[in-house]
């Protein structure tokens, strides 16, 4: 496996890079697991790829404040992202892959994170999941609950609460995977920015607060790339890492140095 400390970009350039990963890999060509490490600056918002922007986000607020907003390659719901770690892991499936099938592959990715955690401090644990998280389906009056208002089965946990948001899809036996690790309470200012009626947002954020939880109590919300970094290669024998510029070659499939 490649681990890639890919640095700080904009919401638009980390959703390039990972579009990138996931097409280089569905070319058909073989391919290294890419474990991509990132943060956003400024920070911004994410959609999973079947959302409508129009339909979840106050598009002219956003507009008018400069903050960016992108569409992810893979599904789930939207995001803020700010106070966090970030993560993309570009894999293939099958029985030489990270995993057999892409639920296989979920728990697997959060088997490894949570073992990199405890290791830094962190008490994570594993789901068992929810029926039906924190709110409603959206109706005809606004967006649909953000990421962080329910848990999946085998996602991170931190005092019974959600500590990560993580989306995945799967093309031609190629996986990507799209994960945030909260490090700070900044992610209920995604409650400003929803397509929802004034009255609802601060029922909204408390919603989020309700519901999700950071590690501010163990780690800072500025804590370090390298230290995650770190923690997850000691669980990944014989990985290659990669700073920076060094793993553009990757998104167009390329080997380090090829």
């Amino acid at each position: 496996m490649i681990l890639w400390l890919d640095g700080a970009h904009g919401a638009i350039e980390n959703m390039r890079r990972d579009s990138r990963l996931l097409e280089a890999g569905a070319a058909g060509r073989a391919f290294p697991a890419v474990l991509r490490l990132f943060r956003f600056h400024p920070a911004g918002i994410t959609l999973g790829n079947s959302q409508d922007s129009a339909a979840e986000l106050d598009l002219p607020a956003l507009r008018e404040s400069g903050i960016e907003w992108a569409s992810r390659p893979t599904g789930g719901r939207a995001i803020w992202h700010d106070e966090e770690w970030t993560f993309s892991l570009r894999a293939p499936l099958g029985a030489a892959g990270w995993a057999s099938s892409p639920s296989a592959a979920y728990e697997r990715t959060c088997l490894l994170l949570a073992a990199a955690l405890r290791d830094l401090g962190v008490p994570v644990e594993l789901s068992a999941g929810t029926a039906r998280g924190v709110g409603s389906p959206r109706g005809t009056d606004g967006a649909a609950p953000p990421c962080f208002a329910s848990t999946a089965r085998h996602e991170l946990t931190l005092g019974g609460r959600k500590f990560a948001g993580i989306a995945q899809r799967a093309v031609r036996d190629t996986l990507l995977q799209q994960g945030s690790l909260l490090l700070g309470p900044s992610h209920l200012e995604l409650a400003r920015w929803m397509r929802v009626p004034e009255e609802r947002r601060h029922g909204l954020r408390a919603a989020l607060a309700r519901s999700a939880c950071d590690a501010g109590a163990h780690l800072a919300a500025d804590a370090p790339l390298e230290s995650l970094a770190g923690a997850l290669a000691a669980h990944l024998p014989g990985v290659h890492r990669v700073v920076g510029d060094e793993g553009v070659a990757l998104l167009d499939g390329e080997a380090p140095g090829g």
